[in-house]
């Protein structure tokens, strides 16, 4: 029997060799793409951060800190990553504010196929550019634009609301880019929950809303997590909304690292906002990471 066991033993391990061996077969390809068309630009990106400019000059040369030195050290550089993470921020909690309702209504109550209508409602808007989608929202802001005019034409207001070319018009913007993910996370979330799980709370005697914030959400923190992650990146990441609707006043990193490379043509500097924003980005979603999975479990 002791040989027989040993020989089964054998025979698993080498079946799980085997395995491994097939997977790493297939996931290779990709791995070297993704090494190849990620990791060699950051590779290159961080030997930029580096490097001393000088003003004219296209070949890098020199190591040194003075790049991060004068970001941590300039109140204007600190002051746009502050305002990028409080855009960010927001719209993340507005689109979970909004969101989470909107998804657990879609999973519920609406039909299946009132569910695709909804789905679909709120893809379809994605396909635009984000400059097309700007644009719109240029006309819809400006003085003169379709808001102030309702808001005039029924008497509510006298003189236009300036509502172009502030933060307010870039986070709504951005809502309306990153809502349409928190939905969709969500929604498939509520929907592979089941009823049980509230059905035996409510039977317990907890009410619809105890139900709701003990029971619901604490199951759907896995989607919940998705979907902040989606729309902070994003919102940190934001061009596009900030350089339309924000105007020249209102800067943020992403629209700040294109002028140093591209205007300014000071790759250093702009190597170095680059890898800030995608260190915060990282180090903020690590650490949120570590704190729901301490207390709701793994995610």
């Amino acid at each position: 029997m002791s040989g027989v066991a040993a020989t089964s033993r054998g025979e698993r391990r080498k079946s799980g060799a085997s395995s491994f061996f097939r997977s790493a077969e297939l996931l290779l390809p990709s791995m070297l793409i993704v090494l190849g068309g990620l990791g060699l630009p950051l590779v290159l990106m961080a030997r930029y951060s580096l490097a001393i400019f000088e003003p004219g000059a296209y070949d890098i040369s020199g190591y040194s800190l003075a790049n991060y030195i004068s970001f941590f050290s300039d109140p204007f550089y600190l002051q746009i990553l502050g305002r990028t993470l409080l855009v960010a921020f927001s719209c993340t909690a507005l689109c979970l504010v909004f969101g989470v309702p909107a998804a657990y209504l879609i999973s519920r109550i609406a039909s299946p196929l009132l569910r695709t209508i909804l789905v679909l409602s709120m893809i379809i808007p994605l396909l635009l550019g984000n400059g097309v989608r700007s644009a719109g929202w240029m006309m819809l802001l400006s003085d003169g634009g379709m808001i102030n005019s309702l808001l005039r034409g029924i008497g509510l207001i006298d003189e236009p609301i300036r509502i172009l070319y502030t933060g307010y018009a870039v986070i709504l913007s951005l809502l309306a880019l990153t809502l349409p993910f928190m939905i969709i996370s969500l929604q498939s979330v509520f929907e592979s929950l089941g009823r049980a799980y509230e059905e035996a709370a409510l039977t317990m005697g907890a009410g619809p809303w105890r139900t709701f914030f003990r029971v619901t959400l604490p199951l759907a923190m896995p989607g919940i997590f998705s979907g902040c992650l989606l729309c902070f990146v994003q919102g940190m990441n934001a061009y596009a909304s900030p350089v339309l609707l924000g105007g020249p006043q209102f800067q943020m990193m992403a629209p700040k690292v294109y002028e140093q490379a591209i205007k300014i043509n000071n790759w250093p500097l702009a190597a170095t906002l680059a890898f800030v924003l995608m260190g915060a980005t990282m180090i903020l979603t690590v650490i949120s990471s570590l704190r729901l999975q301490n207390r709701y479990g793994a995610l």
